[in-house]
């Protein structure tokens, strides 16, 4: 190892987010009407077929989980940011709670319109998938928790029961080709592919 090398410099902040790049989900839950919601996502880690969601208490999507607990997590690609970005100022309760007005949202049932995407039955799930959607996993919620540290939003476990890849993706059966798959990435509120940076959400501050 090079002793001479220069050493990296740090500086303590307090960033207002901490969004350091995770892959951007749109959360499929079931109204009560049975249609299908659609929230953008940026909190996910996946274990083995455990999948754990960090969703904020305000929105449709958790309000639907308490009640109905399936879901469909649709993975899309970088191309897709624009029109993930076109349902991102909206929001599937009605009325509006006032801090979500207060972040500029406003309300939209029909966010497959919204967004130009194609809805797609699934199989084991109420909640339908999203076509134009490389990645979907059909999914099932085993628990849900409110961190006391963060009242604010909620750890919910979820285990994957079927996932449909698009078939150009797929290699030897059963994987997915690293070399193919691009998921849109959200870094700091701005979007990103696997290479140059793609644009910015509306709520982005830099």
């Amino acid at each position: 190892m090079n002793q001479m090398a220069t050493k990296l410099k740090h500086r303590t902040i307090s960033p207002k987010i901490l969004y350091y790049g995770t892959p951007v989900i749109l959360l499929n839950t079931l109204n009560e009407d049975g249609t299908t919601n659609i929230s953008p996502i940026s909190s996910s880690w996946a274990l083995g077929d455990c999948i754990v969601l960090g969703i904020g208490l305000g929105g449709k999507a958790m309000e639907n989980l308490r009640r109905h607990k399936e879901c469909v997590l649709n993975i899309p690609d970088f191309s897709l940011w624009k029109r993930v970005e076109d349902i991102a100022p909206y929001t599937g309760k009605n009325p509006v709670p006032e801090e979500k007005q207060k972040l500029g949202f406003s309300y939209k049932k029909n966010k497959f319109h919204a967004g130009t995407f194609t809805e797609q039955p699934s199989e084991m799930v109420q909640p339908s998938r999203i076509n134009e959607c490389s990645i979907q996993i059909e999914a099932e919620v085993k628990n849900i928790q409110i961190p006391e540290h963060t009242p604010f939003f909620c750890i919910v476990e979820t285990k994957a029961l079927k996932i449909h890849v698009r078939e150009d993706l797929v290699v030897g059966g059963h994987h997915i080709d690293p070399e193919k798959w691009n998921p849109l990435i959200y870094n700091f509120r701005h979007y990103f592919g696997l290479g140059d940076p793609l644009g910015r959400t509306y709520r982005a501050e830099v």
